[in-house]
């Protein structure tokens, strides 16, 4: 039985790794499941080389689709036109897409047409806000998913109210935690030297916290007003706690177009690896982020997390996580930063089933649904 794994950026091989060392070691079962990976060259990363997929412990994607940039649309259309050719070509048994990109959204609707069953992991996460392109790819694909797998509780009442069957919708935990979880354990064996870690290494010689920002939402840095405020934010936080920031190149270009300066207390940095990233805000004192993937992260290993966002389709890391929600307000944003420091910050815990077996879990599940095998999920 064969599955098509669909990636379309970075992010999502960190979601689809721990599910690709799942289906290895299910290769033994009497009925296995086959895969392929599919990248649709959504964003094109030229760091993405045998070293990258050796990190995380899978083999280099199966097919490629190239589709590139342009608008939404354009995006949208190259990578159904290209993935339907695939599909039509080898026909897989099922479509597995992970998270919110652009790509799952376009691969769901061309597997579905051709009546190939669909799996969607991490579905059911709502913000609520429509102006985020990544909520309306939800909602399409959850609307034709087959299969639904689930990160938290929210997700699942989402679906329920949504009208999903009840045996389609699966708890199963959360792959980017596995991910996690994986990634670091590694990083505490064999260690390593990153292009950060002079800048880590003399905050710490001189007995000095740091924190770690990352922005890339539109709503956050398109525009002037609201990239002004958070710059403004950002600058007072660093009087008192020295920032590092690996700067997005959308990010970047425009704080040279608004001409923002965070002050001499941020340093900016470039994107980092997987790895490299992990080792810097593992240890920060404050992660100030408008990342869906990194509130989670830091509630996984229970790091003070600041979302420089109004809402978060990820309920859970602050129900029961270490981040709160800042929004953009200067005032706000600085007297979470100085409740952490004070030691007075919000102390949370990591929820249900981030235990790092959510790929078992759903290969369990996909196994029964294709192969007829018992869903013996991970303990």
């Amino acid at each position: 039985m064969l599955i098509y794994l669909v990636a379309g950026a970075r992010p999502n091989f960190m979601k689809i790794a721990p599910i690709v060392r799942a289906l290895q070691a299910h290769a033994h079962a009497p009925k296995t499941l086959s895969y392929k990976i599919v990248h649709t060259g959504q964003h094109y990363d030229r760091d993405m080389n045998e070293v990258f997929f050796e990190e995380l412990g899978i083999p280099a994607p199966d097919l490629s689709l190239a589709a590139g940039g342009g608008s939404h649309a354009q995006q949208t259309a190259r990578i159904m036109t290209g993935f339907e050719g695939l599909c039509l070509a080898e026909r897989p048994d099922a479509v597995l897409v992970v998270g919110d990109v652009n790509s799952t959204l376009a691969c769901s609707i061309v597997a579905k047409k051709l009546q190939i069953p669909v799996a969607h992991v991490e579905a059911g996460l709502r913000s609520g806000d429509m102006s985020m392109p990544e909520e309306i790819n939800r909602l399409v694909t959850d609307s034709i998913a087959d299969w639904f797998f689930v990160t938290e509780p929210s997700a699942v009442a989402h679906l329920r109210r949504e009208g999903k069957p009840e045996a389609a919708i699966h708890h199963v935990g959360h792959v980017m935690v596995d991910n996690l979880l994986y990634q670091a354990d590694k990083l505490a064996r064999e260690g390593g030297s990153f292009a950060t870690s002079g800048w880590k290494a003399r905050c710490r010689a001189a007995g000095a916290r740091y924190g770690v920002v990352t922005l890339h939402r539109p709503g956050n840095v398109d525009a002037a007003a609201p990239f002004a405020r958070i710059g403004a934010a950002l600058n007072a936080v660093a009087l008192e706690l020295p920032l590092i920031f690996p700067v997005h190149p959308r990010t970047r270009a425009r704080l040279r177009e608004f001409g923002i300066d965070l002050g001499p207390g941020v340093t900016l940095a470039g994107p980092q690896p997987y790895m490299a990233f992990l080792d810097l805000w593992k240890d920060a004192a404050v992660v100030l982020t408008d990342s869906g993937g990194l509130q989670e992260e830091t509630t996984a290993l229970g790091v003070p997390c600041v979302t420089l966002r109004e809402n978060t389709e990820r309920p859970v890391t602050v129900e029961e996580g270490s981040n709160v929600l800042a929004g953009s307000d200067p005032d706000a944003i600085l007297a979470h930063v100085q409740a952490i420091l004070r030691g007075e910050g919000k102390r949370g815990r990591r929820p249900q089933l981030w235990d790092g077996h959510a790929a078992e879990r759903i290969v369990a599940v996909l196994a029964k649904e294709l192969a007829d095998e018992p869903a013996e999920a991970a303990a």
